[in-house]
This record gives structure tokens, C-alpha cells and sequence, in this order.
């Protein structure tokens, strides 16, 4: 069974296709993903080097928020612009300012009535909602507590802690407004920066402070479109910006060259592209961008749930078309295999049915054209081993011919010579020589006719065909027969017409010489004779009829064989026996129909010859 072409195209077919189908899900739950990746931040990488064209076209803080919204829209991620502290561009006007404040630094207090400005836009809770800001506004004069890191003259605050039941000169404990608990203040923190000090407290190009004292001045605008900016509205986006701060403070990135960054929180990827810049006043800027993964991981993970039906459905469609395709490619090379056998076994009956211009409809007019030129060599083969049997029985036929009919002459030439040389009736001896003559004759016309007989019966012989008219062809075989007719006072009755015909004008003559011959020897005394040619569409029927004795129904068949015995006595004296089988020869080869019948006065002979076109 696995040996069948069917079963093995089936398979091989199959199981290409199942391995396409591995493949496409292969590479659509694996690689299909960082390919995703790969090429979403490739095409990011080019939108944001349009983006920072386009930026530095801008002036106004709007107009760069809505080229940021757009960027989001077209590119489906979000961007921001930081400045070189790490902090969104735009977003300082979001600060309070102190004065007349108490500082805490490496466990020293120091006062001071200088005022500074603390930027405040990175506490949480500050864009939760206009209720958060409104809360701030009223801190104005109030007493406020903030935990910062310090660097370069800049304070980056982590915690920011007001309670309106403290004064600046009436606190009991400054820099300690969280030991009584939350219950009575209000309480701000960038905890990712607040965790980071945590880890960092080495680190010496850091200084961590406590800044206690009175708001002079809370700074938030009165448009509030920033907190809806693209940059403010994800809070995983504005968490990375806050990273990136974190690293920029402790010196942990060198945005020498644009970064690729990768991050994953609850399950989501994300990738992030940093790059650095300069903006109009030369001061230096980032450009941060992020984009999430999300969609194809959800699509990847629906995909592998739907692949199930895709698969299942795809593998019924693969061996459904696998066993059509199987069936249509074998189903020709099954009849050319069946074809060969039989042409093997030399019946060339059965055809290939071609029903296509491809190689296996070329190689089905191959196996026809090989069946025929097989069948054509064998039957010339088979037409060449006839012949050559026929050769040979002739060959022995004649052999056998010649040594049976030459006896009687050969033993009546040697009784004659015996009585010669013994001078017995001397008075006899012309006689006996011209007895002697006559055998000599009969030996030869006896070997001329076989001779004639073994050539047409060889198989061998082709006749050549001429063109002309049986009425003058049978008139000139007459004349040449008429002094035997007048010697038996027979009638001949020519009834002839002038009728051109198709054949070989010598050996017709022969035909017609031996039927008058035939028809003259068995015409008795006084009888008639009657020759006619009669049109019979494209042919020519022409009759001799004799007068005389009928012959033997019985015998019609056998009067064309050589030897023929009808009258012995008669056949021995004036005759070879061959004059009709020579006959019959001649007509087989012109093709044409021949025969003999009993008539009321006699018999009839009979031939037809195709006329001209």
C-alpha cells in the first residue's frame, strides 16, 4: 500500500502542507512578535526624527501639546519633551515658593530668608483631579514640609507634607509633621523617587534635604489643558518619565546616542526610545517616547486560542486537497502505467487519454506514439515473417510441383529414347520424336506458369497499374484465339464496350487469355461463346460464359486451386493446370472481386476492374 503514487503524493503533499501550516504558526506565536517589535520601533525611530522637526517649528506650549496628541493619534504612541533636569517641558509653571524656611541637611539646620521655587508636578495626587489642585491653591501662607534630593543648586522634592494646624515659629517638631500620622495634613509623594534615595544614599553627587516653611506662593495656571497633555494622561507613561529622571539625577544613562529601552509591567510590554537634542536656546532636551505591546500580545494570545479551530479546520482542508491533488496527478500516470503494461504485453488497444499540455499530457502523446510505431513495426514485422512463410511454402510447393508433374513428361521422354536406342518400330521413330517435342513444351509452359505462380503467390510482387481500354485489350486476345475457335466451329459473341480502366494491361491479358483458353477447351463442337463487359458504377464487370456441361457445385471453390483435376484426360493433353490459379493470383493483387457460376447454357467466369476517375 505505501508503494502505491497515490499514497506517496498523498503523504509528501500533506505533510509539506502541515509544515507550512507549523511554520506560519510558528512564526506567528514567536517570531511574529519581535518582528512587531522590531519593526514598530523602527518606524517610531522615523516619526520621531519628523517629530523633532516639526517641534522645533513651534513655539507655543499649545501648539506643542496638540503635535504631541498628534504623534499619539497617528503613531500610537505617546511622546513627551523633557528638559535637561528630566522634567516635561511646559509643566513648570506647577511649583510653590518658599521663604523664611528652616533646611535639614546632613543632620544641620540652617535658616534662611531667601525665597526658592520648588517644581511640584511630579507628586502624586497632583493631577489627579481639579479637587487635588484646588486644595493646593488654598496653601498659600500655610506651613508646608519637603523631603528633596538636591543637585547641582536644583531640589528634586519626594514628599511634600502641609497641615494647617502648624505655624512656622509654632511647631513643636519641624521636619517631623508625618510622626502624628496622616489624620491631620495633606500629603504628596513621588514614591519612585522617594525609593530611589532610598537606594542611593551613597551616592555623592546627591545631597538629601528637608525644606520647612511657609508657602509664599503657589504657582498653578489657570489653564488647566496640561493635565489632559498626552504625556499626563498614562500613568505608566508618566511613571518612565519619572524613571528617567531618577536616572539622570544619579547618573545612571548616557543619552549620548538615541536609546532603546524595554519594559514590562502587568503583563504588558512596552518599549521606550530616548534621544537627546537641543532646543532654540541650545539648552539641552530629550525626547521620550513609548509604545506598547499590548495589541499583539492580545492578538498573539487570541490568535492561539482561534488557531486551534484554524488549525483543525486547515489540516481537514490540506488532506482533502492533498488526496484530490494526489488522485488528479496519479490518476493520469496510473493510465499510462496500465497502457504500458498491455503494450508490453502486445495489445495496443488501449489509448492515453491526453487531457492536458503539460509533461504528463506530453508523456501520454509519448506512450500513444510509442504504441503506434510498436504496432506498426510489429505488424510489418508479422507482414515480413508471412511473406517469408509464404516465400517458403511457395518454395516447397513448387519443388513438390515440379517433381510431381514432371514425371509423366520425363518418364514419356525416357520410354521414348529407351525404344529409340533399341530401334523397336523404326517405322514410329518421327513419332516418337515428335512425342518426345511435345513433352519438352508441356515441361516448359509447365515451368514458366509455376514460375509465374510461385512470384505472385510469394507476396513480393507489386503490380504496376496503367490506364486502358478492356474492349480493345479482349478483342486482341480473341484474334489471337479466333483459329481455335474456328477449329471447333464455336460462336463468339462479343459484346463489348469502349471503357477505360485501371490496371496492369499485361497480366490482365493473361487473365483473359486463359478464361477464352478455359472457356474455348470446354465448349463442345458448334457451341457458343459469349464475352461482354457490363459498367457497374466505378467498376467494370467482365463475363465469359461458355457453353457446356456445368461444373459440380461442389467443386466451384476448388477449380481456383493449381492442379485442378476436373478432367484428367483432358487436363494432361492440352493443359498445366495453373492457368486459373495464375488467374486467381493476378485479380488478389489488383484487388478486385473474381469468381465463377453455373449459368443455364454453362458456366461463367467473372472479374471487375476499377475504371478511370
Amino acid at each position: 500500500m505505501i508503494n502505491r503514487i497515490v499514497v506517496k503524493l498523498f503523504l509528501l503533499t500533506s505533510g509539506l502542507c502541515l509544515l507550512i501550516l507549523a511554520s506560519i504558526f510558528v512564526g506567528q506565536t514567536i517570531l511574529f512578535k519581535d518582528y512587531y517589535a522590531n519593526n514598530k520601533m523602527k518606524q517610531l525611530s522615523e516619526a520621531v526624527d519628523l517629530f523633532k522637526l516639526d517641534y522645533q517649528k513651534l513655539e507655543d506650549d499649545r501648539d506643542r501639546q496638540e503635535l504631541e496628541q498628534q504623534f499619539y493619534q497617528e503613531n500610537n504612541a505617546w511622546i513627551a519633551v523633557l528638559d535637561e533636569q528630566g522634567y516635561i517641558k511646559g509643566t513648570k509653571d506647577f511649583s510653590v515658593k518658599l521663604y523664611n524656611r528652616f533646611v535639614s541637611e546632613n543632620s544641620k539646620i540652617n535658616f534662611t530668608e531667601e525665597s526658592i521655587s520648588i517644581p511640584i508636578y511630579y507628586l502624586e495626587n497632583m493631577y489627579d483631579d481639579n479637587e487635588q489642585i484646588a486644595i493646593f491653591k488654598e496653601k498659600e501662607k500655610q506651613v508646608i514640609e519637603i523631603h528633596g534630593l538636591e543637585k547641582d543648586g536644583v531640589i528634586y522634592p519626594y514628599e511634600l507634607i502641609s497641615s494647617t494646624e502648624e505655624s512656622l515659629y509654632e511647631a513643636k517638631t519641624p521636619f517631623y509633621m508625618l510622626d502624628g500620622g496622616l489624620d491631620n495634613v495633606d500629603y504628596w509623594k513621588n514614591n519612585l523617587l522617594a525609593s530611589a534615595v532610598n537606594k542611593n544614599v551613597e551616592n555623592k553627587d546627591t545631597v538629601k534635604q528637608i525644606l520647612y516653611g511657609r508657602i509664599d506662593e503657589v504657582h498653578i495656571p489657570d489653564d488647566n489643558s496640561l493635565l489632559y497633555a498626552t504625556p499626563l494622561s498614562n500613568r505608566q507613561f508618566l511613571d518612565r518619565i519619572k524613571g528617567f529622571q531618577i536616572d539622570l539625577i544619579f547618573g545612571n544613562v548616557d543619552i549620548t546616542v538615541p536609546q532603546e529601552l524595554t519594559y514590562e509591567e502587568n503583563g504588558i510590554n512596552y518599549r521606550m526610545l530616548i534621544d537627546q537634542g537641543k532646543d532654540s536656546n541650545g539648552d539641552t532636551i530629550y525626547y521620550f517616547t513609548m509604545a506598547s505591546l499590548q495589541p499583539i500580545d492580545e492578538a498573539i494570545e487570541m490568535m492561539e486560542d482561534y488557531y486551534i479551530y484554524i488549525i483543525i479546520g486547515v489540516i481537514l482542508l490540506i488532506l482533502l486537497a492533498a488526496f484530490y491533488f494526489s488522485k488528479k496527478i496519479a490518476s493520469p500516470l496510473l493510465k499510462i502505467n496500465r497502457t504500458a503494461k498491455r503494450i508490453a504485453n502486445l495489445d495496443f488497444a488501449e489509448r492515453v487519454p491526453v487531457k492536458s499540455k503539460d509533461e504528463i499530457g506530453e508523456l501520454s502523446k509519448n506512450i500513444n506514439f510509442l504504441s503506434d510505431t510498436l504496432h506498426s513495426y510489429i505488424q510489418a514485422l508479422q507482414q515480413d515473417i508471412e511473406k517469408e512463410r509464404q516465400l517458403e511454402m511457395t518454395r516447397k510447393n513448387f519443388i513438390a510441383g515440379v517433381s510431381h508433374e514432371l514425371k509423366t513428361p520425363l518418364s514419356i521422354i525416357k520410354s521414348c529414347i529407351a525404344i529409340i536406342e533399341d530401334e523397336v518400330a523404326k517405322e514410329k521413330k518421327e513419332y516418337y520424336f515428335s512425342a518426345m517435342n511435345h513433352e519438352v513444351d508441356r515441361m516448359d509452359r509447365l515451368i514458366v506458369d509455376m514460375l509465374e505462380l510461385a512470384k505472385f503467390e510469394s507476396g513480393t510482387y507489386k503490380m504496376k497499374m496503367e490506364v486502358f481500354f478492356i474492349d480493345e485489350l479482349i478483342n486482341n486476345v480473341y484474334q489471337h484465339l479466333q483459329i481455335n475457335a474456328q477449329n471447333k466451329e464455336l460462336t463468339v459473341d462479343l459484346q463489348l464496350q469502349p471503357i477505360e480502366v485501371v490496371a496492369n494491361e499485361h497480366w490482365i491479358e493473361q487473365v483473359v487469355t486463359n478464361f477464352l483458353v478455359n472457356a474455348i477447351r470446354h465448349t463442345p463442337e458448334s457451341g457458343q461463346i459469349t464475352i461482354s463487359t457490363v459498367e457497374e458504377n466505378a467498376t467494370v464487370k467482365v463475363m465469359i460464359e461458355n457453353e457446356g456441361n456445368p461444373i459440380d457445385p461442389n467443386q466451384l471453390e476448388k477449380i481456383w486451386d493449381r492442379f485442378y483435376q476436373g478432367n484428367k484426360e483432358q487436363r494432361s493433353k492440352e493443359g498445366t493446370g495453373l492457368g486459373l490459379a495464375i488467374s486467381k493470383n493476378i485479380l488478389k493483387l489488383h484487388d478486385v472481386d473474381y469468381g465463377v457460376y453455373n449459368t443455364e447454357k454453362g458456366v461463367c467466369f467473372y472479374f471487375y476492374l476499377n475504371k478511370t476517375i
